[in-house]
């Protein structure tokens, strides 16, 4: 066993917590499976761009196939739709003491937990906006929450160790008891941030539209709703208040947030979402089956109706599959949330 941090999946989460980590001096190892991607790394370093900051990091990078030995620390950063796959492939390469810190969009630690077990799995939160943009360069747009957690909510060594390698990242970077409520927290942030993807305009500009406001309130509600009736106590960051989308709050109090959310994305050179970029850039399909659906079927498991959600996930297969990202699309939305309204 090393002590080299293997991060798996060096796109925009995973390439900027490595570039920082091995500035400041730890032995990072990436992995990825864009080969071009690797070969820039090992050639040229990966470098950072944007308003945050700018610097190539001499890095070491590698193909899932040509990984040796095991690893103590392994941090996963691969879309949520990837995660058993990547798993399956790094599994081998874990210590038996190891444990894997899932980097990731969605309610991974799940998918991990299953697979070696919570008790070898860690918590993550990150909401920073990044961008893989080509081979060896990804653009960091702006800083946002970071937080580790073990899923127990206990405070171990290991937890430790791996706050502070998050906080080399992220000074600000917190050590939680309650990291499941920053998850489901994201989940309702997300589920605005896959509506936003509908359109061709910017995270802010959909979040400033009042004719679509019960979109975003609506979804918020329904994950809100979920995690309640799921024993969790969902935790704020970033604009997104979870107590604003609760059954107790007004629309008011719902408006405020999704305004605080406008605001905090008015200041970022990430101006779309990713889910945005792996349609109209990437030409690919987003994350909202393995990362957003889900929240559709532990709703059916504590009886929480979730229209919204499901429609959502709908119409963002239908973007996928050709239909243009225009307002209209989110219009078919509203028309959703209003009847849900009404019902």
């Amino acid at each position: 066993m090393t002590d080299t941090i293997l991060i798996w999946g060096a796109g925009a989460i995973g390439g900027t917590l490595g570039a920082y980590m091995a500035r400041a001096g730890e032995d990072v190892l990436l992995v990825d499976i864009v080969a071009e991607h690797v070969a820039a790394i090992n050639e040229k370093g990966l470098s950072i761009e944007g308003p945050v900051e700018t610097f190539t990091q001499p890095m070491r990078a590698a193909l899932p196939e040509a990984v040796t030995g095991t690893f103590k620390t392994i941090i996963l950063a691969v879309k949520a739709q990837h995660t058993e796959s990547a798993m399956q492939a790094l599994m081998p390469f874990l210590a038996e003491d190891g444990y894997v810190v899932s980097a990731q969009n969605g309610l991974n630690e799940l998918t991990i937990g299953r697979l070696i077990g919570p008790e070898r799995t860690i918590g993550c939160f990150v909401n920073f906006g990044a961008d893989w943009l080509e081979p060896g360069k990804i653009l960091l747009g702006n800083r946002g929450k970071v937080a580790i957690g073990e899923l127990d909510g206990s405070t171990t060594e290991r937890v430790r160790e791996v706050h502070r390698l998050f906080s080399i990242y992220e000074p600000d970077a917190e050590l939680t008891d309650n990291i499941w409520g920053y998850l489901w927290g994201k989940m309702g942030y997300g589920g605005m941030l896959f509506a936003t993807a509908l359109t061709p305009a910017s995270m802010s500009d959909n979040f400033a539209s009042a004719k679509h406001a019960p979109v975003f309130e609506g979804l918020g509600r329904e994950v809100m709703a979920v995690a309640k009736a799921r024993g969790v106590t969902p935790l704020g960051f970033n604009g997104f208040d979870p107590q604003a989308f609760m059954p107790e709050a007004t629309s008011a109090d719902a408006k405020r947030s999704i305004a605080a959310m406008e605001e905090h994305n008015r200041h970022t050179a990430k101006t779309h979402s990713g889910v945005w970029r792996d349609i109209a850039i990437r030409k690919r399909k987003t994350e909202v089956d393995a990362q957003f659906a889900i929240i559709a079927d532990l709703a059916d498991e504590v009886g929480v109706p979730c229209p919204l959600v499901r429609r959502l996930v709908a119409l963002v297969h239908e973007v996928e599959d050709g239909r243009p990202q225009a307002w209209d699309v989110l219009d078919d939305l509203l028309a959703t949330a209003q009847a849900s309204r009404a019902a």
